[in-house]
C-alpha cells in the first residue's frame, strides 16, 4: 500500500470523526428551549459578576498599596476601575431582559 492511500484513508478518517463531533454538540445544543438558553446565561452572567466583584475588591486593595506608584500604577488603577463599573452596568442590562421570551414566534 503507498504513502498516499494512507493518507487518503486517515483524511476520510478524521473528516469523518469530525462530522461526528459536531453532530453530537448540535443534538446537544438543540436540546434545550429557548427559555432555558435564556436562563442558563443569564445565571453565568450573575456568577461572572459576583466573581468579578470579588476579584475587584482583591484588586482594589493591591492598587491602592505601593503598587499604585507613579503613571504605570494610576493608570492600572483607572482601568480597573472602569472595567468593575462595565461589569456592574452589564449585570443591570442583563437583569432587564425579558424572561418569558418575547414576541418571538
Amino acid at each position: 500500500m503507498r504513502w498516499w492511500k494512507v493518507l487518503g484513508a486517515a483524511a476520510f478518517v478524521g473528516v469523518a470523526a469530525t462530522g461526528v463531533a459536531i453532530a453530537r454538540a448540535e443534538r446537544q445544543r438543540r436540546a434545550y428551549t429557548p427559555d432555558q438558553v435564556r436562563d442558563r446565561l443569564r445565571d453565568r452572567t450573575e456568577q461572572a459578576s459576583q466573581a468579578a466583584v470579588a476579584a475587584d475588591g482583591a484588586v482594589d486593595q493591591e492598587v491602592s498599596g505601593a503598587t499604585a506608584a507613579g503613571r504605570t500604577g494610576r493608570v492600572r488603577s483607572a482601568l480597573l476601575r472602569a472595567r468593575g463599573r462595565l461589569r456592574a452596568l452589564a449585570a443591570r442590562a442583563a437583569a432587564r431582559l425579558p424572561r418569558g421570551g418575547g414576541p418571538r414566534e
